[in-house]
């Protein structure tokens, strides 16, 4: 399949901050994460894909289309929820569906319907009037609706309660069930990632670290207990502190110590914040 999305050396200097180059593709019936410590990149990133930025270098296509180009026609298939939606405290939730579901073709009214019944959004009253977590509830029960190819979303899952983070993730995984879509978004939420991300793009100071199936992150890292420590470096070792051994490379790892007939008195995969936090690092 073609992808959807299609990022080409993609840069971006802003001060003394420089992003890139990126190189990615999306594919259609993905759920791609964007993860990174603070600042390195991941809004900005998202604002290029959606031309609210100028590039300095490269080139994005969406849908095949140039997203700075002549033909805006792109628009259509995507839609972008920012962290804070500007422009609509003066409007109620019933005043924003009535200006924005008349530009999708393929607008879902009983998912809004539904949406807003489940999060007990009150319509009414005015944007700036609601908590933090209320907005985020009926920014996304205006954003899922459009049923576009693409959904970008950054920090989904910010500001909502633990219950409602999980009415998201599952109306999210439904969501993407109905047709070849695809889902971009940023968060901080180990549970989201590891419910929603099919791949995960590991952004660093501006710099990509890798792109991983996150599925293979899982087995790909693990942890050893050690009756005796060795005293020269390991085969897929990553680090290690008293009797404990990360490896990044368990099979190179345990052939080792079996070769050695070295006492391994317990393991453990680790968790994916873990392995995060190590590939950052």
């Amino acid at each position: 399949m073609l992808p959807l999305i299609e990022l080409k050396e993609v840069s971006k200097q802003i001060d003394d901050f420089r992003l890139g180059p990126i190189s990615l593709a999306v594919e259609p019936g993905t759920i791609t994460a964007f993860v990174g410590n603070n600042g390195s990149g991941k809004s900005t990133l998202l604002k290029l894909i959606m031309n609210l930025a100028n590039l300095d270098g490269g080139e994005i296509r969406v849908n095949g289309k140039r997203v700075d180009g002549k033909d805006e026609s792109w628009k259509k298939d995507i839609t972008f929820q920012p962290q804070r939606s500007v422009g609509w405290d003066a409007y109620t939730g019933t005043d924003l569906k009535k200006l924005i579901a008349p530009l999708y073709t393929k607008w879902d009214e009983a998912l809004f319907e539904r949406m807003i019944a489940l999060f007990n959004v009150p319509l009414g009253k005015r944007f700036d009037k609601l908590s933090p977590g209320m907005q985020q509830k009926l920014s996304l029960s205006l954003s899922l609706p459009r049923s576009t190819d693409i959904l970008m979303l950054d920090e989904p899952t910010a500001s909502l309660d633990i219950p409602s983070q999980k009415l998201v993730m599952d109306l999210l995984v439904d969501w993407m069930e109905k047709e070849n879509r695809v889902i971009i978004l940023t968060t901080h939420q180990p549970e989201t990632l590891r419910k929603l991300a099919d791949y995960l793009l590991l952004l660093q100071n501006g710099q990509v670290i890798g792109r991983y199936e996150k599925d293979l992150l899982f087995t790909g890292f693990r942890r050893y207990w050690l009756k005796e420590m060795p005293t020269l470096p390991v085969p897929g070792e990553l680090s290690r502190s008293g009797k404990q051994l990360i490896s990044e490379n368990p099979d190179a790892t345990e052939r080792y110590f079996m070769e050695r007939e070295s006492d391994i008195i317990d393991d453990k995969a680790l968790e994916l914040e873990e392995v995060i936090s190590l590939l950052l690092k």
